[in-house]
């Protein structure tokens, strides 16, 4: 293998050590260095110059990613990006930038500076905003990557009480961060709220809320000409079959879920006080 090939697929940087037992020579380091096409950052760390950043910084800090930071390569849900970066290096010294978060007590995997999945939920779930933490973990546990049960177990104590809330929002299945978030509010709310129901006609809407409004989440395809057609012929069934539907989108939930939450009261009670019964027939 060639080996800029070989870094590039560990991100673009790698110890000289995993390097040469790859198979590598010293002389091919040398030369490519020589060349220009590899550097050093750091003693004993070669990298591409496109390399990774996340990357470098956690071989330049002798730690791992972890947390937010190391969400993108377990492929989990992120609900905001980074603004600091998250690394355990387990010395303790503060280093400008960066989150230090605890050392890591699972043997890691990746062929990158990451800590293990399990490392990386655990800090998630004491260090990140409660829906923040509830999204990367429900998209680990939807996955099948790992399951609540093993996360649960290394929760103990009332240190971790706030951890083991966020795992009891959790919910069986969500295809995609929003369901997870809407039926957080929803819930909060006082709303009954049952996921992903089969409605005669119609098929399976997102949310079904106090048994007559359907609730929909809507990502980028529900935008495109064919999908739009589906939705005005899936919304005339539910009307036929005697629900109401509403959609709702990324910002709707994630930006402004107050204002969502109410219109669904104010509609709820429409439906309530008779408004949408036909008084004449």
């Amino acid at each position: 293998m060639d080996l800029e090939l070989f870094l590039a697929r560990r991100g673009g940087v790698a110890r000289r050590s995993d390097i040469l037992r790859a198979g590598f020579q010293r002389i091919q380091l040398d030369a490519s260095v020589a060349a220009g096409r590899l550097y050093r950052p750091q003693r004993g760390v070669y990298a591409v110059f496109k390399a990774d950043r996340d990357l470098l910084a956690a071989f330049r800090a002798n730690g791992q990613l972890t947390c937010v930071s190391a969400a993108r390569f377990y492929g989990l849900w992120v609900l905001h990006p980074p603004q600091a970066l998250h690394l355990s290096c387990g010395n303790g010294v503060p280093k400008r930038g960066v989150i230090d978060h605890g050392a890591c007590v699972h043997e890691a995997t990746l062929a990158y500076p990451v800590a293990a999945l399990a490392d990386v939920l655990l800090h998630a779930l004491r260090c990140l905003p409660e829906l923040e933490a509830l999204v990367m973990v429900q998209s680990a546990t939807g996955a099948g990557q790992i399951s609540v049960s093993f996360l649960r177990k290394k929760l103990i104590g009332n240190r971790n009480g706030r951890a083991r809330a966020v795992l009891d929002l959790l919910i069986p299945r969500a295809d995609s961060l929003l369901e997870v978030l809407a039926h957080t509010h929803f819930v909060r709310a006082g709303l009954k709220v049952r996921m992903h129901v089969d409605l005669p006609g119609v098929g399976e809407v997102d949310c079904l809320v106090e048994e007559c409004l359907a609730v929909e989440l809507d990502g980028s395809s529900h935008f495109e000409p064919k999908q739009i057609k589906k939705d005005h012929r899936r919304n005339k069934a539910g009307m036929l079959g005697g629900h109401l539907t509403l959609h709702y989108f990324y910002d709707d939930v994630v930006h402004q879920p107050k204002a969502m939450v109410e219109e669904i009261r104010a509609l709820l009670h429409l439906w309530a006080t008779g408004r949408f019964a036909p008084n004449h027939w």
